[in-house]
């Protein structure tokens, strides 16, 4: 009798999202991700991937410098004597060596990093309560980053040890397919995590200033050097503030952590050494300042990136960049 008429029925994007008690940050293709979910932490993780695996990667050759640096000062006492002596002795190929533990290692560790720093900062935040959670902002960034970075840097213990004697020590393994067995037949399963604890020393003081100053930096930045509030910036002009408050962030990593990363890549690289015959070799000068020109170069640009990239992740996901903010004095 009447011509049938088929239902309509709404699509997703015309439905209003209702979460109680919960932050929703829009995606693209209507997704929503809630904030603090299992799936924002997830996608933070896969934002610490990109983030730490590519710009460690990409930086090999300065870490093939540096590590040669670090280990066999008298061979390689510059970092222009270190391109030319590698270049030599081992052509272009030999400043790339260690670039897949590099990248395996890195993306790993950067994974457990942001992911888990997002997931502790919020933790201890919800812990302090708002008012104490304001007060000692400062004390809940180092307290994240530095429970993220014990976990990241089990992580990347074992792809660490592979990377650093593939750099610097001649013929042993052409990367982590040989040199992992080799080391696990020769030193045990244990010597690939014998540097975890300068591994530690190296990485949490590093982590808590890069997440610590970064956080801050943030902060300064809107308040004091953007003309403009956070919320009225466009996608980009926040990834360049993010980018900006990285390097400066990373050049007080590099010296920071400098003495650790030297103890690191001599343990590494000198089997049965200690800690104490390291110090007693290069001495606490040595030990601070060996390295560090070229590591500063390489950790703030380094950085910088890291935080650039892993904003731009999350911004792509249709989450905000990292960094509260405050209202400008008037």
């Amino acid at each position: 009798m009447f011509p049938k008429k088929e239902a309509q029925l709404p699509s997703w994007a015309s439905i209003p999202s209702v979460v109680p008690n919960k932050v929703v940050a829009a995606a693209p293709a209507e997704r929503k991700i809630e904030l603090y979910s299992t799936e924002y932490y997830i996608t933070c993780g896969l934002g610490g991937v990109a983030s730490c695996g590519l710009t460690h990667t990409a930086v090999t050759p300065l870490d093939v410098v540096k590590c040669n640096m670090q280990t066999n000062a008298a061979k390689f006492p510059s970092i222009g004597t270190g391109f030319s002596v590698i270049v030599k002795e081992q052509g272009l190929a030999g400043l790339f060596k260690g670039w897949v533990p590099t990248l395996y290692g890195y993306s790993a560790q950067g994974a457990f990093k942001f992911g888990l720093y997002e997931y502790f900062k919020k933790t201890y935040a919800d812990m302090a309560g708002p008012e104490m959670g304001k007060k000692y902002q400062s004390v809940i960034f180092l307290a994240g980053s530095a429970s993220a970075e014990f976990f990241a840097d089990i992580a990347l213990c074992p792809f660490e040890a592979v990377k650093v004697k593939v750099q610097t020590i001649p013929g042993f393994a052409k990367g982590i397919s040989d040199g992992l067995p080799k080391i696990i037949s020769t030193e045990g399963v244990s010597g690939l995590f014998k540097g975890v604890a300068p591994l530690w020393g190296r990485q949490i003081p590093y982590t808590m200033m890069k997440f610590g100053a970064f956080e801050n930096t943030v902060v300064a930045l809107y308040k004091y050097v953007v003309p403009k509030p956070k919320s009225e910036c466009s996608k980009g002009e926040q990834l360049g503030v993010s980018f900006g408050a990285g390097y400066i962030a990373g050049v007080l990593c590099a010296a920071v952590s400098q003495p650790a990363d030297n103890l690191v890549s001599k343990l590494n690289a000198t089997k049965g050494a200690t800690v104490g015959d390291i110090v007693k070799e290069m001495g606490i000068y040595g030990l601070c300042t060996r390295g560090l020109p070229l590591r500063i170069v390489m950790v703030g640009t380094l950085t910088g990136l890291q935080w650039g990239i892993y904003d731009a992740f999350k911004v792509a996901f249709g989450l905000p960049t990292t960094g509260a903010t405050e209202e400008k004095k008037k």
